[in-house]
């Protein structure tokens, strides 16, 4: 009897872990980045799993940065200059470690305070089982099939 308990807590630990790998993942971050310096970041990715990054440059200077992505082969998949904001999402081609850097190289004076946020994996529907709801939002295109009679307006 008292090895039910320890059993049926791991195995409660178990199925949390489990359920917690098929979520998304990700990090969010504002830091500092210095004038005519550069910061990379770092992010296991398996392959044909999507991620996604939003930067923004909060303050410093014209609040641009440049920054680009790297896949594990060092191939260039996402480049920009000079931004003060933007979103890339893709689709990881081959498993790795992919890394994102922002630079603020081209600056010699103002320093620069980033904000991003980078997620792995494909987020999951809001509502279960969504697809097989009839909502007002799905109805819209049926109802609309229909022509509607012509307006008469008065001359």
């Amino acid at each position: 009897m008292g090895s039910a308990a320890p059993l049926s807590a791991s195995v409660l630990l178990l199925l949390l872990l489990l359920r917690r790998a098929e979520q998304p993942r990700g990090a969010e971050l504002t830091f500092e980045l210095p004038d005519n310096a550069k910061q990379c970041f770092h992010e296991e990715v398996e392959q044909g799993v999507k991620f996604s990054l939003d930067y923004q440059v909060i303050t410093g200077g014209h609040y641009d940065v440049d920054c680009y992505v790297e896949d594990p082969q060092g191939n260039t998949i996402y480049r920009e200059t000079k931004k003060q904001y933007d979103s890339f999402t893709y689709r990881a081609e081959v498993k790795g470690v992919y890394q994102f850097c922002f630079s603020n190289e081209f600056s010699t004076f103002s320093h620069k305070t980033v904000y991003f946020d980078f997620q792995v994996g494909d987020e999951p529907p809001i509502l279960p089982d969504m697809g097989n709801r009839v909502t007002a939002l799905t109805q819209c295109p049926n109802a609309s099939s229909t022509p509607l009679p012509p307006l008469s307006v008065p001359v």
